[in-house]
């Protein structure tokens, strides 16, 4: 299977990327969000690419020496194929050459699959977020590690 290209995400990205959004969190983000990450200058946000297909995404922001991640997703049809973990290691790679020190990043209390997944990557738990989450509202669990 192609393993894909990740590069920047871009304007034109964003129609594809709703799709994948809208099925992957109860609370989509909206297409002015994503359009505002392409223009921050503390935003890392990539695609990746299979083909002319964009089958996942990352946002992260990276304020002095701490990384946020915001937002992370896979099409389903894709996920289970090390592709969220491909994009989670660029990130960290670039991070790291920026001079991010720690990164941290937000997940349901209930989202067990999120939580593991992030585990496996050094992260831990930091701290609770009361009713962060709505649609429902939920309890978010703010997870960090060091880079």
């Amino acid at each position: 299977m192609d393993e894909g290209t990740i590069r920047e995400l871009r304007e034109d990205d964003i129609r594809q990327i709703m799709d994948i959004e809208k099925e992957s969190f109860s609370t989509p983000w909206t297409e002015a969000a994503f359009l505002a990450e392409i223009y921050k200058s503390y935003s890392l946000s990539r695609v990746l690419m299979i083909g002319s297909r964009l089958v996942g995404y990352l946002c992260v922001n990276l304020i002095l020496d701490e990384g946020h991640i915001l937002n992370l997703a896979v099409h389903p049809d894709f996920r289970r194929r090390g592709l969220a973990t491909r994009l989670i290691h660029e990130a960290f790679a670039e991070l790291k050459k920026k001079g991010c020190r720690f990164i941290y990043l937000e997940v349901r209390g209930s989202n067990t699959v999120a939580k593991e997944f992030y585990l496996q990557f050094g992260f831990s738990d930091a701290g609770l977020r009361k009713k962060y989450y709505t649609n429902p509202v939920e309890d978010a669990v703010l997870m960090m590690r060091h880079l």
